[in-house]
């Protein structure tokens, strides 16, 4: 696909009729169709001033602290350009204002990719933050992100990557394991239990079709009282059962600290005691350390990583032909960061 560089190349731009879907393409991210149009405007100012070829140094700082995920995405955006990219590594953490990534190069070779950059680092590293507010609320305990449900599915994958840069232990979208060269995890939702009609005979076709590498574990909130499903299905799958799930709805409180107390000392009491419990359902890292202490081994988590808000980046153009710039408020001349490595 022909990289976009002036308005005549916008215009001819066309759009297959179709469509199946409003996300953009991997082909339309690259050739520039992601930017915002006032780069391309830029770009016919900078040519017609006979500028554009002027090397120049961009920073990219962030507005305040988390985690840096997205990077590879970015050095793949710039991969073919002549320009020289430093940064921190991906999952190291950054303070408001830090310099994250430094672009050294001719102008016109990266900036009609500042819209995409940016977009990229900036919901990357948000989702990827939330991860690690979730990692250290479970400390070493496992924790799966389930957020692929949140999301436009374009981005899932992308979601559930920086989850994993993080801190999450594994995903449960199919795609973004893949990518990750691992395998999905999940057992089962409601709906199965729902159509069977019972628990009980679902865990047993589960035990006896799912090949060996594919984790017992069963939900026992669908019909009857948590405890009361938990040791029935314990007692039919025996020393098979891994773990048993808590997604008690909100409508009938979720799942809490007590009922978690509850579960574990029933199962422990009927010799149990290597049934892990693995909770989901609006978990939180303030509800992960709750329900860890209350006895939970393992956590699902969704939407607090999934709906976690961008990081607003910012890309300003610090120094141009070797002399330091900046717009008012801002200081001119590189802002150095020892964290910085060459990257391309």
């Amino acid at each position: 696909m022909k990289e976009i560089k002036s308005l005549k190349d916008v215009k001819d731009f066309e759009i297959k009729k179709e469509r199946l879907f409003y996300s953009a393409t991997h082909e339309e991210i690259k050739c520039g169709a992601t930017t915002d149009i006032y780069f391309i405007k830029t770009m016919e100012i900078l040519r017609h001033l006979g500028v554009a070829g002027k090397r120049v140094v961009a920073e990219v700082f962030a507005r305040k602290s988390g985690i840096l995920c997205g990077l590879e995405e970015v050095l793949n955006l710039l991969k073919d350009k002549n320009i020289e990219i430093y940064a921190i590594p991906e999952g190291e953490t950054f303070n408001p204002k830090e310099t994250i990534l430094r672009i050294i190069g001719p102008y016109e070779e990266f900036g009609i990719y500042e819209t995409a950059l940016l977009g990229i680092l900036a919901q990357s590293s948000g989702w990827a933050t939330a991860a690690r507010e979730c990692r250290e609320a479970a400390k070493d305990k496992m924790f799966i992100c389930f957020g692929a449900r949140h999301v436009h599915p374009a981005v899932a994958p992308v979601m559930e990557r920086a989850a994993i840069v993080g801190g999450a232990s594994n995903a449960s979208c199919i795609l973004a394991a893949k990518i990750l060269g691992r395998q999905p995890s999940g057992t089962i939702p409601h709906a199965a239990i729902l159509i069977a009609g019972d628990t009980v005979t679902v865990a047993k076709a589960y035990d006896e079709i799912m090949p060996p590498d594919s984790p017992r574990i069963i939900l026992v909130d669908t019909f009857k009282d948590e405890a009361e499903e938990a040791l029935n299905v314990a007692e039919a799958l025996k020393g098979a059962l891994e773990g048993v799930r808590l997604d008690t709805p909100s409508e009938r409180g979720g799942v809490t600290k007590e009922l978690v107390n509850e579960v574990r000392h029933r199962l422990n009491q009927k010799g149990y005691k290597n049934v892990k419990i693995f909770v989901s359902g609006g978990l939180t890292p303030d509800k992960i350390r709750e329900l860890s202490e209350a006895g939970a081994d393992a956590f699902g988590v969704g939407s607090y990583i999934s709906g976690a808000s961008p990081i607003d980046m910012t890309m300003d153009i610090k120094m141009v032909d070797g002399v330091p710039v900046a717009k008012r408020g801002r200081i001119p001349g590189l802002i150095d960061n020892p964290k910085l490595k060459r990257v391309k």
